[in-house]
């Protein structure tokens, strides 16, 4: 008889359940006290959307709702992961409470739901019993760690909306058992919407500390480097973030308000408040502000001689005009009727022009093997924290992107049909191009122009450089010394900091 049970839940047949009820009226009783199947009919009904299955079965044995199956799940658990709204407020219905239950890993209804996208049927949820979303799993983890380690973006636009009050807010910077802010998984996963979701909310500690003693931006630090990384660095520093090594909390400043007075490693002052953001009341050292410097400066360099050296070896492989797709000869360039020998996979414009394949190996090689030389330098960890060893790197990735830019010239003059089968170089004079192709003519100026142009801002940039560096040696030999001012809050608090 139970088996004709379970088999008319997974079908759905109505018709069915009523005779088998009718035919044994404790069959319901019974299949709550076996335990020769995982779940009830009621899960089977849930899980598959028997909505009408389900409805008769609650209306003769409402507490079926309350029983989990095998893995702690209850029928709303299940209806909630496959998104059946209609379902979800049929359980509700019978009992509102059963969203409170918690599967074996500590999971709640509306955490499936979340964990699937399910919007629908969270906004239910939240609905019926909204301080479900405080909830925690197992691991500590709340609902927006879910939403991020996921990547349920609606989900946790949703669940951030209508964060007013107190407890709400506080739901922004709960920590997992790792010490891990909804913050910290979103920068570890580089998911840069959530991001901004989470940045968008007042209230969020952006320079919360993990288990580890690291802060979201010493998360981006010591992660795998990406193009959208620089991004993710900016927006964070926009509302205040810091590294670890920049913030030591010292004590309490005001007790009426609960706010906490930050002191860097390098003399940063900062005010923040355990429900607001970093605020803008800082005193900033020049100390602090050359190590962002330099930091900025080291992981702008990494990126870009990444994306140069990828670029150059790229280049390298494909050279313009191609390969050589067959072993045999080919006319020679220079002398007429005269014939060379060429080998399958190697390059044509070496055959061809072999003056410009050289120019453009030197400035691809160049641009190749300097940006490893920086990559190297900037991941070798020598103690490069000085702003001089930063310009020599710098002017060495002007000279690599220049010899980029020569590459390109250099490949768009061979790509380019040349008339007559002439060679024509960029001292040529303009009336003679113009007779012989209007065309090719304006190609080599705008190659001209492009070039000219690029090696003047090069030169310009050089020069502002160059006028720039008196001054700077001498503000950095006649520095007059200026007494430190202390911040309001911090005045009546200098016994309790010495003390620290």
């Amino acid at each position: 008889m139970i088996r004709r049970l379970y088999e008319a839940s997974v079908s759905g047949n109505l018709s069915s359940l009523i005779e088998i009820i009718e035919e044994d009226q404790l069959i319901l009783d019974r299949v709550m006290v076996t335990d020769q199947f995982n779940e009830t009919p009621l899960h089977i009904a849930a899980m598959l959307g028997h909505v009408e299955f389900a409805r008769e079965i609650l209306s003769r044995k409402p507490d079926l709702a309350t029983e989990l199956d095998s893995e702690s799940s209850s029928p709303l658990h299940l209806a909630s992961a496959k998104g059946n709204l209609e379902m979800v407020k049929e359980l509700l219905k019978i009992n509102p409470d059963v969203c409170r239950l918690t599967d074996q890993d500590g999971r709640t209804p509306l955490h499936c739901a979340a964990i699937k996208g399910r919007i629908d049927v969270m906004k239910e949820l939240i609905q019926t019993r909204r301080e479900v979303i405080h909830e925690r799993v197992d691991r500590g983890e709340s609902i927006l760690h879910l939403c991020v380690k996921h990547n349920r973006l609606e989900a946790l636009k949703l669940l951030l909306e209508p964060a007013s009050t107190d407890q709400e807010k506080q739901l922004l910077n709960c920590k997992d058992d790792n010490g891990n802010t909804a913050l910290h998984l979103a920068v570890a996963k580089k998911q840069t919407k959530a991001i901004e979701l989470l940045l968008d909310k007042n209230g969020v500690e952006v320079n919360a500390l993990n288990g580890s003693g690291l802060t979201a931006l010493d998360i981006l630090a010591q992660s795998p480097r990406e193009m959208k990384d620089m991004d993710i660095g900016e927006s964070l520093r926009a509302v205040g973030a810091l590294r670890a090594r920049d913030i030591i909390i010292v004590s309490a400043v005001n007790e009426n308000d609960h706010s906490e007075a930050a002191i860097s490693g390098r003399g940063k002052i900062v005010f923040s408040s355990s429900h607001t953001r970093t605020s803008s009341s800082q005193i900033k050292s020049p100390d602090k502000n050359k190590d962002n410097w330099l930091e900025e400066k080291k992981n702008s360099l990494m990126i870009v001689s990444t994306v140069i050296a990828t670029m150059a070896f790229q280049a390298i492989l494909s050279p313009p005009g191609g390969v050589w797709q067959d072993s045999g000869q080919h006319l020679d360039p220079i002398k007429p009727h005269h014939y060379l020998n060429h080998t399958v996979g190697t390059s044509v414009m070496a055959d061809d022009s072999p003056f410009w394949y050289l120019m453009f190996l030197i400035c691809c090689t160049l641009s190749f093997v300097g940006s490893l030389s920086i990559t190297l330098f900037l991941i070798s960890g020598l103690p490069l924290r000085r702003r001089f060893f930063m310009w020599i790197l710098m002017v060495s990735m002007w000279v690599i992107i220049t010899s980029l830019v020569l590459a390109h010239v250099v490949s768009i003059s061979q790509l380019t049909p040349k008339p007559n089968g002439v060679w024509f170089s960029l001292i040529v004079l303009p009336e003679q191009l113009v007779a012989r192709n209007f065309q090719f003519n304006l190609i080599i100026e705008i190659m001209a122009a492009s070039v000219t142009v690029w090696l003047g801002l090069v030169g310009l940039v050089l020069l502002l450089h160059i006028v720039r560096l008196p001054f700077l040696c001498v503000k950095k030999c006649w520095k007059p010394t200026r007494p430190v001012k202390k911040h309001p809050q911090m005045m009546n608090n200098d016994q309790s900091q010495s003390n620290v």
